[in-house]
């Protein structure tokens, strides 16, 4: 068996986006510009030579809107709503500007638990879909610090509707390699 590439994808811009507030676990839906990130998005898979099975997402409705524009921009059906990979809980924040200081409020959902909550939506994905092509629509911190635990290193912050790409190797294990449409400098052993 060969590695698998998943596309990791950031819903495309909302009005909270837009005016900086935490949305985490809010359902708000896309703007307009959003609407054509996810738009933008197609030709960019259509153009990375991979032939792309599934597209799936959060539940949230900002994500599961992304994700069927761009499956019907890939010609496939929208997939399956992964609950492993809503957004973040922020709590009492949600709503407020981004700056907030949230770090010792017990309203806001545990980083190491939306850790432990992406590396098993990715590995149910992977399960499901064995050795397909799989995009997959989330959101910002989720992808952020998921990709930081599994590349063992910080991540920057993941922009609405750009490329981020991963692998799974035979043997399991994940690598990423595109983060924001830039591929990661691969750090050599010492």
């Amino acid at each position: 068996m060969a590695s698998v590439t998943y596309a990791i994808i950031r819903h495309g811009q909302t009005d909270w986006n837009r005016l900086g507030l935490f949305q985490g676990s809010s359902d708000t839906p896309l703007n307009d510009t959003g609407r054509q990130q996810a738009r933008d998005l197609v030709p960019v898979l259509q153009a990375s030579g991979i032939e792309w099975s599934a597209v799936v997402s959060s539940p949230l409705f900002r994500a599961r809107e992304t994700a069927g524009i761009v499956a019907e921009g890939l010609g496939l059906r929208l997939g399956a709503a992964y609950d492993e990979l809503v957004e973040r809980d922020y709590g009492r924040h949600e709503g407020q500007p981004d700056e907030t200081e949230k770090k010792s409020d017990p309203s806001v959902e545990p980083l190491e638990s939306v850790v432990l909550r992406g590396v098993a939506g990715l590995d149910r994905v992977a399960r499901d879909h064995g050795d397909a092509h799989v995009v997959v629509v989330a959101h910002g911190s989720i992808i952020r610090y998921t990709l930081a635990r599994l590349a063992g290193r910080p991540m920057p912050t993941i922009a609405n509707g750009l490329l981020t790409t991963l692998e799974r190797t035979p043997a399991g294990e994940w690598r990423v390699d595109v983060v924001n449409g830039t591929p990661v400098e691969v750090r050599s052993q010492p």
